[in-house]
């Protein structure tokens, strides 16, 4: 999401395709949960512990997160498999954005509903309950899903930058599209 939307931002890429962006997830930081199983091998009997951190936000609430950190105003419109989010301020790229509203003055569809990305068995919430480990530990995650968000799309906008400078100056750019 962040790799894709950064790219987008930045004129390298067209849109990004999603399946379920209602799903429900418990988004942590990786440097949360190493912390957490540093506590647990500190424990002199081993137990199990569940690495979560509690809250649940949407795909498309992360999607939202990551537009509003690039400077981009969504607007979604249709429901299910022809949602689409518009931008509606392609005009804030330094580049000109690629295919509609390349004028930077008219809404750009930039994340759309693939039918393919659907998982066959979807699982619509994840959510995990770290009480054991707050209770046992003392431990709390300290990095929220926004500050994550914030620093992953700060990570993916640097490298799409120096994507678009690259291009920008006759270099054949090859763009991660997953």
């Amino acid at each position: 999401i962040t790799r894709g939307l950064a790219n987008i931002n930045q004129g390298l890429e067209d849109c990004l395709y999603m399946g379920n962006i209602d799903a429900l997830r418990d988004w942590g930081h990786a440097k949360d949960y190493v912390r957490m199983q540093w506590l647990m091998l500190q424990q002199d009997q081993p137990e199990d512990f569940v690495i979560a951190t509690g809250k649940q936000y949407s795909v498309r609430q992360f999607i939202t997160w990551t537009a509003e950190a690039l400077g981009m105003q969504l607007r979604w419109e249709g429901e299910g498999v022809n949602e689409v989010a518009y931008w509606l301020n392609p005009g804030n790229s330094p580049l000109p954005p690629l295919g509609e509203g390349r004028d930077g003055g008219s809404p750009r569809p930039v994340v759309r509903i693939d039918p393919r990305y659907f998982r066959p068995t979807e699982v619509e919430t994840l959510l995990g309950d770290p009480t054991k480990a707050k209770q046992k530990l003392g431990w709390v995650p300290e990095i929220t899903a926004q500050q994550m968000c914030a620093e992953m799309v700060a990570h993916d906008l640097a490298q799409a930058k120096q994507h678009a400078l690259l291009k920008a100056n006759g270099y054949s750019v090859n763009v991660s599209v997953e």
